[in-house]
């Protein structure tokens, strides 16, 4: 099942969603995204310590920045160097807001360059982890110890402070490695407190946020709850609401969100287009509307989904004909409830992120909730998560209820398994195959007790590729399995899991012996980067 609710794209949703307006404006930390590869993570670890923090541009108007009223800034760091021509540059006015202003990294670097103080390229680079040594603690790092851990990335460092700095600390090749201005609430950090590497860096931004920017530190996944059904409400009115629901985590939240918010205004349509995991369709139908009773149409589409697959083998494709395709039917079944105005979308922050919504972003492929279909449908959309990661998603989950196997439910692709079958024609055969090999893997793990662990664990068939076997007394030839288990916090990277070997060996065992066509096993051990969790 499709952790996002099936789309319409509209011209609403291009974009980046406005800010929240002066009556919903909420306390907020905005972090100013200089290019760093840990960027999302500081916005999400400002979130767990109970503050909201939004990911911006760091060339954000600076009307922008001052309708937020935010209560701080974070500059997070970024690979270029502040000397490069073309580097990511920081306007001298972003630090005269008002507001405390805490660099990371290349944030502290070109808040040092730009107030005057010296930054210069080390002899030798400092990227791993770190021996921290407090000189003086200052406002920013007082009660933590004198020499600590913390994990630095960068070739480029502060030698000498900038007048009104005090230099904090230092390390081996970072002669200031962290500073503050307390007069003018300018603090400087040139390690990653965001990453579990650096031990103290939660307690460095639970400081900074607490103490220093004054927030109270109130927001959660409650919250969000109770935020989201009044914003709902005000939006939709008495308006009627359609949600194309896949079962999946995003889509569940959001349309159980707006059930709670708007009761049967809303009608969920679930489309099983013949390409989700084994018994999934049946158990969407039984939660959703015996359950949680929503409102629901339940539309059996497999052969018509097929026949467009038919011949199809690039991945990009296979997308946008699926997505295509669930629009035609999802515009019937639509059409058959009469006049609506507004449409749900679990759409996620990282979706966003991912497909190009924000500024300096690339696009790594079409996500079918955001992009790339068609955009012949009109409807207000209705997005409650798409300021949320996926991990706050599934605290809202259990905060509505939700069965703790449908909130951990592990990510599953819109186009479902028809991506899984990569590089080939998609067929009930092939469909049938995976679909076993996945139970297979699923039921193994989940006795392992380690189906929470991994962020995704699924299997593969590679195109074209038959391997020769020994079944019984005779030679085989039958599908290679490929299996895919990744962890990771929120998909923007990835390493690939050290599954015990017994469980593989099982896993391996019964999918040879109970699937026929299969008589090999293979384990992918790529991590993203470079490779994508998806094959396709």
């Amino acid at each position: 099942m499709s952790d996002l609710a099936t789309p319409v794209p509209t011209a609403a949703a291009e974009g980046v969603p406005e800010p929240p307006t002066q009556e919903t404006a909420r306390d907020e930390v905005l972090v100013l995204d200089f290019g760093g590869q840990y960027s999302q993570l500081i916005a999400r670890r400002v979130r767990e310590c109970g503050a909201f923090a939004e990911l911006l541009p760091h060339d954000t108007p600076l009307d922008d920045l001052q309708a937020r009223s935010p209560r701080g800034l974070i500059l997070s760091g970024g690979p270029a160097s502040v000397y490069e021509e073309g580097a990511p540059s920081l306007r001298a006015e972003v630090l005269e807001l008002g507001v405390p202003v805490l660099g990371i990294c290349y944030g502290m670097q070109a808040m040092v360059l730009e107030l005057g103080g010296r930054v210069e390229s080390a002899p030798v680079g400092e990227f791993g982890r770190s021996s921290l040594k407090v000189r003086e603690p200052g406002r920013l790092l007082a009660g933590l110890p004198d020499e600590q851990s913390c994990w630095m990335s960068h070739r480029d460092t502060v030698f000498e402070p900038p007048p009104g700095f005090t230099a904090l600390a230092s390390s081996d090749q970072s002669p200031v490695a962290a500073l503050e201005d307390n007069e003018r609430g300018l603090y400087g950090i040139q390690f990653h407190p965001e990453v579990v590497h650096t031990p103290y860096g939660t307690q460095i931004l639970d400081r900074f946020l607490r103490e220093v920017c004054g927030l109270p530190m109130d927001w959660s996944a409650a919250s969000v709850v109770e935020e989201q059904i009044a914003r709902i409400r005000e939006q939709v009115g008495d308006g009627q609401v359609i949600c194309g629901l896949s079962g999946g985590v995003d889509s569940s939240v959001a349309a159980l969100l707006t059930h709670r918010a708007v009761g049967d205004q809303l009608t969920c349509v679930f489309i099983d287009h013949g390409l989700m995991r084994l018994n999934e369709g049946e158990q969407v139908v039984a939660a959703f509307r015996d359950h949680f009773e929503v409102p629901l149409v339940a539309v059996d589409a497999e052969e018509r989904f097929l026949a467009r697959l038919a011949g199809v083998t690039d991945p990009e494709a296979k997308r946008k004909a699926i997505g295509s395709e669930f629009i035609r039917c999802f515009e019937e079944e639509a059409a058959k409830l009469g006049s609506l105005k507004y449409l749900v979308q679990g759409t996620l922050y990282s979706d966003v992120i991912e497909s190009g919504g924000s500024a300096g972003a690339a696009t790594i492929k079409s996500h079918h909730n955001v992009g790339g279909l068609p955009e012949d449908l009109e409807f207000e959309l209705v997005e409650p998560l798409r300021w949320l990661f996926k991990d706050e998603v599934r605290q809202v989950g259990a905060e509505l209820g939700m069965s703790e196997r449908l909130v951990w439910r592990q990510p599953f692709p819109g186009p479902g398994l028809a991506i899984r079958i990569v590089g080939d024609e998609v067929n009930r055969e092939r469909l049938d195959v995976l679909r076993a090999a996945d139970f297979v893997l699923q039921d193994e793990v989940r006795k392992a007790g380690l189906y929470r662990e991994l962020w995704q664990s699924f299997c593969v068939l590679p195109a074209g590729v038959r391997a020769v076997g020994v079944q019984g007394d005779g030679r085989s030839y039958g599908y290679v399995v490929a299996i895919r288990a990744v962890t990771s916090d929120d998909a923007m990277t990835a390493d690939w899991a050290r599954l015990p070997y017994d469980l593989l060996d099982r896993v391996a065992s019964r999918m040879v012996n109970e699937i026929p066509q299969v008589n090999r096993v293979v384990l992918d051990i790529t991590s993203k980067p470079p490779g994508t969790i998806e094959w396709e």
